[in-house]
């Protein structure tokens, strides 16, 4: 034990940003995996279950030999269109298993993988079929969208890729960082240029090793009485989400039963035999990962088991939220770490093609423009420094004229965030 407890698994020690990344390599394959199996007619259930089965056949493939504990960080989840947060129905809820996707709906896919400990998850929104998205579909892709590029540049430190003389970066970093008040307003007003909303109390967490919601959090929207805790810094990996709907971004809970739980830190003393052996069960499987009730050996018995398990408090129990107004809903979730060179995007969703989005709405506030124009890394140091940093100027002009025009372009190239040198 003492040995374990000397172990460096901050961004500083190498081989975390290791695990980080083959974590992540895992969660983004399995994304795109996922994403070709969600037809029109398919059921969710059947989804989630090739889901899970291709995250453990790919974390089965690394670090064979190694006394690591690895496994799936989030089970695969579909959530319907009108729907907030994951879903994944249960195999003995007889009418929610034979859930199926409608043609053009907007989809929400989110999985992960762990990798002793360090856990990375990624969602994406897709529409059902769909090679071109026009109408209130394309306005609403095009605000989540820019608006999770908006945040992911707003949660850098002040003026860690400052350029000039050392004075002009002491400047630079002498800016104060953007409060959680004003984050939520630009993004409010970004996706108030597509007559969008934000979710309202969206959440970014501080990832930590078995840790996916661990002590700073960044709100969006809060709702009275919310607040987040604290900003992010160099060194750190986060969690970010963006929500955004077509409605009023009012949520609600939907009389649908909660299936994904998470272990907390609490003890307590479980009168039941089989509230104990589900908890075993879950903490030798999951550790504290979420996890979803199909995933136990005996679905129907961790029904059970698990109410008290919930009651004691050893167990989290995620609600199923959905919009008020049955509008669409689109999320995004990006695993990121902020190292010295910039932030680097993990497990994510990838750069989509904008083109497919006909929309007749564009942003136009300078502010906005200005923060999209800003790159998200230095340029990568395997290439020549003066011709990339030229290359990365022009990228991020080129995003942030994209998002100022109806007809959506290229956005900006996901080069930037690949160095691997950055721990």
């Amino acid at each position: 034990m003492a040995e374990e407890a000397q172990v460096d698994y901050t961004l500083a020690n190498p081989d975390t940003l290791t695990k980080y990344k083959t974590a992540a390599q895992i969660s983004n394959k399995v994304l795109e995996d996922v994403k070709k199996l969600c037809t029109e007619g398919a059921k969710i259930l059947e989804i989630c279950q090739k889901g899970d089965k291709m995250l453990e056949d790919e974390v089965a493939k690394v670090y064979k030999g190694k006394k690591i504990v690895k496994g799936i960080s989030h089970p695969c989840t579909v959530s319907p269109s009108t729907y907030v947060t994951p879903y994944t129905p249960l195999v003995s809820d007889n009418e929610e298993a034979q859930t199926t996707l409608k043609a053009q709906e907007a989809i929400k896919i989110q999985l992960g993988a762990q990798i002793d400990g360090f856990g990375t998850i990624a969602c994406d929104t897709m529409f059902v079929g769909s090679q071109e998205v026009t109408g209130r579909a394309a306005d609403l892709a095009l605000a989540t969208h820019y608006a999770n590029e908006l945040l992911l540049r707003m949660m850098m430190p002040p003026g860690m890729l400052a350029t000039g003389s050392e004075e002009e970066k002491k400047k630079a970093q002498a800016q104060k960082p953007y409060s959680q008040t004003k984050i939520t307003q630009l993004l409010e007003k970004l996706v108030k240029t597509y007559d969008c909303n934000l979710i309202e109390n969206t959440t970014c967490w501080l990832f930590g090793r078995n840790e996916i919601e661990d002590k700073k959090k960044i709100i969006l929207a809060p709702g009275e009485g919310v607040k987040g805790e604290g900003l992010a810094e160099v060194g750190e990996v986060w969690g970010v989400e963006m929500g955004v709907s077509t409605g009023s971004g009012k949520v609600k809970t939907l009389p649908n039963r909660a299936t994904l739980h998470r272990r907390t830190n609490t003890t307590y003393s479980l009168k039941r035999q089989s509230s104990r052996q589900t908890l075993s069960e879950v903490q030798k499987k999951f550790g504290t990962f979420p996890f979803s009730l199909r995933q136990l050996d005996d679905e129907r018995a961790g029904k059970v088991g698990i109410v008290e398990c919930v009651r004691g408090g050893v167990v989290r129990q995620y609600e199923v939220i959905g919009s008020t107004d049955n509008e669409p809903v689109d999320r995004l979730l990006t695993t990121i770490a902020i190292t010295k060179n910039g932030l680097q995007k993990l497990a994510g969703p990838p750069q989509p093609n904008l083109e497919m989005f006909k929309s007749d709405k564009k942003i136009t506030d300078e502010e906005i423009l200005k923060i999209l124009e800003q790159p998200l890394a230095k340029p990568s140091s395997s290439k020549p420094k003066k011709n990339n940093k030229k290359k990365k100027s022009k990228s991020a002009k080129k995003a942030a004229a994209a998002a100022a025009k109806p007809a959506q372009g290229e956005e900006e190239e996901s080069s930037e965030e690949e160095d691997s040198d950055d721990e």
